[in-house]
């Protein structure tokens, strides 16, 4: 028999951790109809400054050989002589280059503005302000603070190129951009890829804004499907402001893309985008969602195509129980963190039981 296909579990902090616990339900042998090996890797905050990180890499090196790994929030500390952020390192030794936010329609949530249709931000996983050098002059009034950033054409060609190809598979429309008018040199050459990359997709629309112009036509959007290049850091707040829309942070996963020379994905990790919500740790009451839906995009780019039928009754029992009322408070529901995840299972198992029936029946 082949071996099962390795999915690295990356454990967090606080409720990162307890949500995680939760979606991992979705992952049980029975559900899935198939065995993962799940390889678990514990980067809470206590155990980052034990190792001084060494977990981190030891999780990253996981999901370079495995090629998937799925994430809990965790705990940034401050300090520069502290162990930082796990996201950075992560994205550092795993290669990840990519980093995709779509917010979509919640059944039953009200959105802002008039968004309906889905909005994917392709944001640069590396450099720009993230990577950047800085440091400060002088002293009182007189001190100047610098900072030395720096950009690839190669990073700018993978954000653009996969936002093309992300457009074609949701039927959308490419849109927005860097402020290339103000920086034309630095900015610019994210422009000059979607350019090029808009040349070799002439079958995608493509509607190029400058970043302030982008933020402000998303408050009156139509309700079009669009995928937005973005920068890093443009890409970080972006990101944010789009799941916020679709009426809560919660209702989303985010992936982090590596690829090869031609194009290829070869690490995928998902994680929710929320933080570790200290305040609501062991209540129950914290929206698993966005963990939820982390473990379904994983499990949709893995070969094994039986994983992409669990990942899409996953998605589906999940926007389902939402639609019907079963939600968490912040939804202005009354489910507890584990009713709501106990929802999504019961739905699961019914969906892969009754499609599983039905491949039999187109079989005779």
């Amino acid at each position: 028999m082949p071996s099962p296909q390795s999915l690295a579990v990356l454990h967090g902090d606080q409720t990162g951790e307890e949500l995680l616990l939760q979606a991992l339900r979705l992952l049980e042998p029975e559900l899935l109809g198939t065995e993962l090996e799940l390889r678990h890797f514990d980067l809470s905050l206590e155990q980052r400054r034990a190792t001084r990180n060494q977990v981190v890499r030891d999780a990253a090196a996981a999901i370079r050989e495995g090629g998937f790994g799925v994430k809990a929030a965790t705990i940034t500390p401050e300090g520069a002589d502290d162990v930082g952020s796990p996201n950075t390192l992560l994205r550092r030794e795993v290669g990840g280059q990519v980093i995709v936010r779509t917010g979509r329609r919640i059944p039953g949530v009200r959105p802002l503005a008039g968004v309906f249709s889905p909005i994917s931000v392709i944001r640069m996983a590396v450099e720009e302000a993230y990577d950047a050098r800085e440091w400060r002059e002088g002293e009182g009034l007189d001190q100047v603070a610098y900072r030395t950033e720096h950009l690839s054409r190669r990073t700018c060609r993978v954000v653009a190129e996969y936002a093309f190809r992300h457009a074609r598979r949701l039927g959308a429309q490419v849109f927005g951009g860097p402020k290339w008018t103000v920086s034309p040199v630095f900015e610019g050459l994210l422009k000059e890829e979607m350019d090029r990359a808009a040349s070799l997709n002439p079958d995608v629309r493509y509607r190029p804004q400058l970043i302030d112009a982008t933020y402000a036509l998303l408050l009156a959007a139509s309700g079009e499907p669009l995928v937005i290049p973005a920068l890093n850091r443009d890409g970080d707040s972006l990101s944010d402001l789009v799941l916020q829309l679709f009426g809560t942070i919660a209702g989303a996963e985010s992936l982090l893309l590596a690829f090869d020379a031609k194009g290829e994905a070869t690490a995928v990790m998902s994680e929710a985008p929320h933080g570790t919500a200290p305040a609501l740790q062991g209540r129950n009451v914290a929206n698993p969602m966005a963990m939820i839906l982390a473990v379904a995009a994983v499990l949709n780019h893995m070969p094994d195509r039986s994983l992409h039928t669990a990942s899409r009754a996953i998605y589906e029992a999940t926007l389902e129980a939402v639609s019907d009322g079963v939600r968490t408070p912040d939804l202005g529901g009354h489910a507890s963190t584990s009713e709501f995840t106990d929802e999504v299972v019961r739905r699961m198992r019914t969906k892969v039981q009754v499609w599983s029936s039905l491949a039999d029946v187109e079989t005779r």
